[in-house]
């Protein structure tokens, strides 16, 4: 990013001294904002000149980001103590001109501990007024360490620290603007999308619309559903999963499912109704190689088919079939994912130092974590209703092939939300959509580019629920990745899947429509194992 030259600078100050919207504040005087902390910093950034603060870089779910078309902004630093505790820090970005009246809060990935500066800069660049928080803590987001010994910690990290970022926004559009935005909005996934949830469930005012994408949630379950899909490869000994057995399981996969939607383009469309077995890949007699041993079919039918307790009773959703690629991530090191290792050995078994992953009682783990953190970390889906009393609308979605949190966990949670509501709200104020090919947060090799914030705002402002969401394959980033073609697909709302018409371009999202799944296809392979 190149600097700016102090002249720069002084001239768009000056210039900005006009171009200020009526009634704003100077944006120096914002440092005296009266707030649950302390104003540490109220700072005119001119257009292109921010440069984010080194930390140890973006967690999954949130992206990276270019600041040079950044236009110019009041910047507001604040660290807020609403406990002896507490050390939240928090960031406002509002527009020095063209605020469109709006005010939108985004998240944070896996235990946060910074603050998501690259997904402010799309929104700001919108013309709204942003927040982040970091939700009271500093690391990488791979551990629980923090939260040792600081309990108030934890809750700030499970609900209140956005709580008290979104009473600091309003508060700072408030003074800058002298108006109270006219709508407010919440958009963001992975533990964003939990934290999302989290706001309409404790804090039903705090937002008119609320985007949870692959939202982590329930926490608790997660957890344990981490650990299970960590320990299954290694349960037996053959187990294992390399990522080049996962790529031919893949292969097998897509092979078996992709034409359930009509459209042979290496997509999985309908994954809950795919039937695929991994047994039909278990070498026969003399076989070696594209093939998979007894125990790596077990380990498969435990990856697929849930978590179960010593009884056999499943009792939390495993990962759909076509998430083999990005499952690499969760299955492949020495031990299961240590953001779900570090909740347990750190925070639920602290007092247990011979406690040992390798040989759980999966539904004593789940009691466990959820007595431990439930009331902290948990959504439950029967919790949303003053949201929705109040006119609230919640955009769900969630990629099919998320290898880190299972596209399963969102299915469940809506259907429960569904069956808490009035028929008139969870047919006008609710919708899921799942996204084919898309991994976790975006990528993959479907179309996963959809943009959120402008459909809960389109929403929000004509009551009108989307029916249709229009996504794009554009080219990745990682010059690793495969060389896809550009492609439109429909999403389409839950249960109903894009089938394509059978007679245009397979390319194009108008040559697909939204109806019914194929339910006389078989269901999960985990059931048959």
């Amino acid at each position: 990013m190149k600097f700016t030259t102090h002249l720069a600078i002084g001239t768009a100050v000056a210039a900005l001294a006009f171009a200020a919207p009526a009634g704003a504040k100077d944006c120096a005087s914002l440092a005296n904002l009266k707030v649950d902390g302390k104003v540490t910093a109220a700072t005119l950034v001119p257009a292109g000149g921010f440069q984010q603060p080194a930390g140890p870089g973006a967690p999954p779910g949130v992206g990276g980001a270019s600041y040079k078309d950044v236009p110019a902004f009041c910047r507001i630093e604040a660290t807020l103590t609403p406990t002896k505790d507490s050390d939240i820090k928090v960031e406002v970005w509002l527009p020095a001109t063209g605020w469109n009246g709006k005010f939108v809060a985004v998240g944070n990935g896996i235990w946060a501990g910074q603050l998501s500066y690259s997904a402010m800069a799309a929104p700001l660049k919108q013309g709204y007024a942003v927040a982040t928080t970091d939700t009271g803590h500093k690391g990488s987001g791979l551990d629980a360490k923090w939260a040792v010994g600081h309990p108030e910690k934890l809750v700030d990290f499970g609900y209140r620290a956005v709580h008290e970022m979104v009473v600091t926004g309003k508060q700072a559009i408030n003074a800058f603007y002298a108006a109270k935005p006219t709508k407010s909005y919440w958009d963001s996934c992975s533990t964003g999308g939990r934290q999302g949830l989290m706001e309409a469930h404790r804090y039903p005012n705090d937002f008119d619309a609320i985007s949870a994408m692959a939202p982590a949630n329930p926490m608790t379950g997660l957890m344990v559903q981490s650990m299970w899909v960590g320990w299954a490869p290694k349960h037996a000994p053959g187990a294992a999963l390399s990522p080049a057995t996962m790529g031919m399981v893949h292969a097998a996969v897509v092979k078996a499912c992709d034409k359930l939607d009509g459209a042979e383009d290496g997509l999985i469309g309908d994954p809950l109704h795919c039937g695929f077995d991994p047994a039909v890949l278990q070498c026969k007699a003399g076989e070696t190689a594209s093939c998979l041993a007894p125990a790596q079919v077990d380990a498969l039918h435990m990856i697929y088919g849930g978590v179960r307790d010593a009884t056999g009773r499943v009792i939390r959703p495993g990962w759909p079939v076509g998430s083999e690629m990005q499952l690499a991530l969760l299955i492949g090191g020495n031990e299961p994912f240590p953001v779900a290792t570090s909740y347990f050995r750190d925070l639920v078994f602290a007092s247990q130092p011979g406690w040992d992953w390798k040989v759980s009682d999966y539904g004593a783990e789940l009691a466990a974590a959820r007595a431990y953190g439930a009331n902290m970390l948990d959504v439950p889906p029967t919790g949303l209703g003053p949201f929705f009393a109040r006119g609230g609308k919640l955009l769900m979605s969630h990629g099919w092939t998320d290898g880190l949190i299972p596209a399963n966990n969102s299915v469940e949670f809506y259907t429960g939300l569904l069956g808490a509501l009035p028929a008139a709200q969870a047919r006008n104020q609710v919708r899921l959509f799942m996204v084919p090919g898309m991994d976790h947060c975006g990528g993959g090799e479907g179309a996963s580019t959809f943009d959120t914030l402008g459909t809960i705002d389109a929403w929000a402002t004509s009551g009108k629920a989307p029916e249709r969401i229009v996504a794009t394959r554009t080219p990745s980033p990682n010059p690793n990745a495969p060389k896809l073609p550009p492609i439109s697909r429909p999403l389409c709302p839950y249960p109903l899947i894009a089938k394509y018409d059978g007679v245009g371009d397979v390319t194009s999202e108008k040559s697909f429509v939204c109806a019914k799944a194929d339910t006389a296809a078989t269901g999960s392979p985990g059931e048959r194992g």
